[in-house]
């Protein structure tokens, strides 16, 4: 990429009605466009010349994109609800309590405001040597995310290792989470961490057209929960590691990371099971690497920290 491709104030931007009439913009600008949502994430993209776009299209005005209501099993909750109304929502609160504190975890309060669920769990992968300026990255030469030919942070060729940074994915993938989306007249729902590839350049296997409408949370699971977080400061930074577990009334543990692979981890496990043997599978699973303003080491011992408090807490909450 170079300062030719940055986007320009002749960009087209687009506020379809409609889920037909933004897929009928997406097919009129195939390769071109981007679905924009809250766009705390993709203008910001925009500004550092890493999301060039000639077309937006806006999806904040389609009704089917909006509501939080329990719904055949299931707490459905449309992909632009934002994570502002998430942390407070009572129905959120009273079933899905866990996703309340991932989404208040995100940003500053202002930035919540704007920042819609599903825009969160779609958040571009991020490192340390590519969410920079223009110049900057310039200067110390393209990785394998902006055209290069290598990865900065590994010296390799081969793969990038750019970190998936939602924290409502972990969230959402402990408690068991469907991501519903819509492509073309075709709707599809299937667990959220089928969704994400491994691959840092191409983070996520949705198709192109493909609009988010809905996540769908499982409910009389009996989950206890625990969340942590791990970054510089309590406001604004994107995760360095979040980890999300839960236990369901049926003994099973399900882990969920993120902030340390360029897909979430995720570990499965029964209550009887040995916690050290879990820790240890959660840690060998992420392939965390030096591209984040905390060292690999520092992120895999947090690993370690984060785990055993959660399952000293989703086991306390049983007694």
């Amino acid at each position: 990429m170079n300062t030719a491709t940055l986007p320009t104030a002749e960009a087209k931007y687009l506020l379809p009605g409609s889920l037909r009439e933004a897929a009928d913009m997406a097919a009129q600008h195939y390769g071109h466009f981007r679905f924009v949502a809250g766009g705390t994430d993709v203008l910001v993209n925009r500004f550092q010349g890493n999301e060039a776009s000639t077309c937006l299209i806006d999806l904040g005005r389609i009704p089917d994109l909006h509501g939080i209501a329990r719904a055949d099993g299931h707490l459905r909750i449309g992909a632009l609800e934002t994570l502002e109304r998430l942390q407070g929502d009572p129905l959120v609160l009273a079933e899905a309590p866990m996703l309340a504190e991932a989404a208040r975890s995100v940003g500053a309060p202002l930035l919540r405001k704007a920042a819609t669920l599903g825009g969160n769990v779609l958040c571009e992968n991020r490192c340390l040597y590519y969410n920079q300026s223009e110049w900057w990255r310039e200067s110390v030469g393209y990785c394998l995310k902006c055209n290069g030919d290598i990865c900065i942070a590994t010296g390799g060729r081969n793969a990038c290792f750019s970190e998936l940074v939602s924290d409502t994915a972990p969230a959402l993938i402990a408690l068991d989470a469907e991501i519903e989306y819509a492509d073309g007249q075709a709707v599809t729902r299937t667990p959220l961490e089928r969704i994400y590839t491994g691959d840092g350049v191409a983070p996520r296997n949705l198709p192109p057209t493909a609009i988010v409408t809905a996540l769908w949370l499982p409910l009389g699971r009996g989950f206890t929960w625990a969340f942590h977080k791990l970054r510089e400061r309590q406001s604004l930074e994107f995760t360095s590691l979040t980890t999300a577990m839960t236990l369901d009334s049926g003994g099973r543990i399900k882990v969920a990371m993120a902030g340390v692979d360029p897909r979430p981890v995720v570990v499965e496990a029964a209550a009887t099971d040995d916690p050290e043997a879990v820790v240890r599978k959660a840690i060998k699973g992420a392939r965390a690497i030096d591209n984040d303003m905390f060292t690999r080491l520092y992120r895999r011992e947090m690993i370690g920290v984060y785990l055993r408090d959660s399952f000293n807490t989703v086991t306390a909450a049983r007694m």
